[in-house]
Formats: C-alpha cells, sequence, structure tokens
C-alpha cells in the first residue's frame, strides 16, 4: 500500500457519493460552511480587505480538493497569452515547499535551476516550461507586488491556485474540474468541495473527457516524446516493446498510468504516490529489464534518486471557444488599464 494510500482512497471513494462515511462527516461539513460564510461576510462587509496589484490578475483554481488539472491548465493559459505577445508572470504559494533560512516574508522567486523542496514541484515546473518569471509566497497579494518590481515589464499575472484565496483582487477566475465534476456536492470534509458550489465565475473548465456538467472542454493527452535528466527528448515511439515501471505522485496516478498504456506502452509496473511525494525516502526496487518512467513534475524530484528515469510532459490543450472568451476578458482588462479615464483616475497626466 502506498503511504497514506488507505485512507486517501476511502476519502476519495467517500466524496464521490453520499454513503455512510460522507454522512458521518457531514455535522463537521456545516461547520465549515459556517467558517467560510463568516470568512466571506468579512470581505463583504470591509473588515477584511482585498488587494489589487495594479494588472489584470487571473485566478486559476478548483472547487474541490484532490487535483483536477490546474497546473497543466495554468501552463496552457500562460503559453497561450505569450503567443500573443503578452508578458506575463505567475505567482503561486508553492505547496509543499521549505522556505530557506532568512526568506524576507517567505517571497522569493524561482529560477530554473532552484529544488523543487525550496520553491515547490508546481511552480519550479511552470518556471521551466513557460520561462516566465515565477514567484511563490503565502500572501499572494503580496508576492504579486514583488514579482512586478522585479520585472515592471509584466502586463499581466497568472495566479496559480487561489481561487478561495479572497485578499487577493483578481480580475479573471477560472475554475477547472476534472470527471469528478463536484462529486457528492458536498463541502469538506463530508464531500470534496473547498467552497459552496455553484458560485459565479468567468469561465469554467473541464480538463476530463466527460464533464459533468457544462463549460468549455480540453484535451489532455502525453507529449509524444520523453525527457531524460539531461533535457535529451526520447520520442515516445522508440520505448514501443520495452517493460516500464510508472512510477507517479500526483492527485490522480492512474489517469497517467492509462494514458501510457492508450499510446500502446508496455507498463509491467505501476507505483502510485501521494501527490506532492517528495521521493526522499522512495527507492525504486530492482526491476530486471525495466524502465522506470514518470510524470514530468515527479522527475523534477525523483531524478536525484533515479536520475535514468523518463519523464513524460503532459500537454493539456484547451478548445478555441474558451481561449477566444479568455482573450476578450483579459483584452477588456487591458484597455480599461490604458483609458484616459483609468489614468485620471490614478492622477497621471
Amino acid at each position: 500500500m502506498t503511504p497514506g494510500g488507505g485512507l486517501r482512497e476511502r476519502l476519495r471513494d467517500a466524496w464521490l457519493r453520499r454513503g455512510p462515511l460522507a454522512r458521518a462527516l457531514r455535522p463537521v461539513s456545516w461547520i465549515y460552511r459556517a467558517l467560510w460564510n463568516l470568512r466571506l461576510a468579512a470581505y463583504r462587509h470591509g473588515w477584511r480587505h482585498t488587494e489589487r496589484v495594479g494588472v489584470p490578475l487571473i485566478v486559476v483554481g478548483n472547487a474541490v480538493a484532490g487535483g483536477a488539472g490546474k497546473t497543466p491548465t495554468v501552463i496552457a493559459v500562460v503559453e497561450h497569452l505569450q503567443r500573443r505577445g503578452l508578458r506575463v508572470g505567475v505567482v503561486s504559494r508553492g505547496y509543499g515547499r521549505t522556505p530557506s533560512a532568512g526568506e524576507d516574508d517567505d517571497i522569493r522567486p524561482v529560477m530554473p535551476q532552484d529544488m523543487p523542496q525550496t520553491v515547490g514541484d508546481e511552480p519550479l515546473l511552470i518556471r521551466r516550461r513557460t520561462g516566465a518569471p515565477v514567484f511563490v509566497g503565502r500572501r499572494r497579494a503580496a508576492t504579486a507586488r514583488r514579482l512586478l518590481a522585479a520585472h515592471p515589464e509584466v502586463q499581466l499575472i497568472v495566479c496559480d491556485d487561489g481561487l478561495q484565496h479572497l485578499a487577493l483582487g483578481r480580475d479573471v477566475e477560472i475554475c477547472v474540474f476534472d470527471d469528478r465534476g463536484v462529486g457528492n456536492g458536498w463541502l469538506l470534509p463530508a464531500g470534496p468541495l473547498r467552497e459552496p458550489w455553484p458560485r459565479r465565475v468567468d469561465l469554467v473548465l473541464h480538463t476530463g473527457s466527460r464533464p459533468a456538467f457544462d463549460g468549455y472542454r480540453g484535451e489532455r493527452r502525453l507529449a509524444d516524446h520523453a525527457l531524460q535528466a539531461d533535457g535529451t527528448a526520447v520520442p515516445l515511439a522508440a520505448l514501443a516493446g520495452v517493460a516500464l515501471h510508472a512510477v507517479a505522485g500526483i492527485a490522480q496516478p492512474e489517469a497517467f498510468f492509462s494514458m501510457l498504456r492508450a499510446r500502446g506502452l508496455d507498463v509491467a509496473r505501476t507505483t502510485a504516490l501521494p501527490d506532492h511525494y517528495d521521493f526522499d525516502s522512495w527507492r525504486p526496487a530492482p526491476d530486471a529489464g525495466q524502465r522506470l518512467i514518470c510524470t514530468e513534475k515527479d522527475a523534477l524530484k525523483l531524478w536525484r534518486a533515479a536520475p535514468a528515469a523518463l519523464a513524460v510532459p503532459l500537454v493539456f490543450v484547451p478548445e478555441p471557444a474558451f481561449l477566444a472568451a479568455l482573450d476578450a476578458r483579459v483584452g477588456a482588462h487591458l484597455a480599461r488599464l490604458s483609458s484616459p479615464a483609468h489614468d485620471a483616475a490614478q492622477g497621471k497626466p
């Protein structure tokens, strides 16, 4: 059994239906709802404040716990905006990272050579894939301001996660779902919802193949190549007939294993590990003739222990209608910021 796998799988199953375990946890979810409502009221009445950072800000997040394809969506959004010629920055909390001693307010830039333990595996992947400036920090508004101070050329910011981080002002909200939808429709811990749903967001994007309700769709697939630790690309076609040991420390490891098999690869063994698994204590068992293969996010940590492992990038391509809707919203906010009325409100000549 994988570390924590038993409880994790029980909760995941319970969140799909309103069975005995979910019903037993329902009273705790009522407390969660009450606390959430108090938090909303604090912002609505001005007891707590939402901060804006001066450029349009897009939040890409989940309404459900457990991961739904948020990071591939962030990468797809950033790359699309870059293709339009826009200069984009990214902020993230950097889940699971250990801040370095002496860090100022826990905020730091992410560099391609950084270790995932210090900046987080997902921010590091975003930085390497997009080349965009990425900053991590617990207080996202302060993190965004730090990014803008270091990169004044940035025209807009994408926030990796943070849909429920109400202290951060946002102009566009993208809520990402996989095929689970909202599960049993209950709040944590009786269900997967981080906040009551439905609620108004700008764009709903489904990353799976069987959306549970209306929204835009996209195609999630493997790249046509795997990567070695030195960056060399190995065509997946060259792995035909090679016995593979597939390992994944992501929210839904079985999805990765299924995609490998769908490409005709010989997945002789699989190892599913918790999301954001650090691989510090994990060592692959000696498997004669089996090549280790993993996700690109896992490889950032696994290559230290298994430098011969192959990493397969995940590619997510949103449908054109989603990108058009995103462009319309981003364009409207950029136009507003460049208008004479906005300049006058800011005291500019």
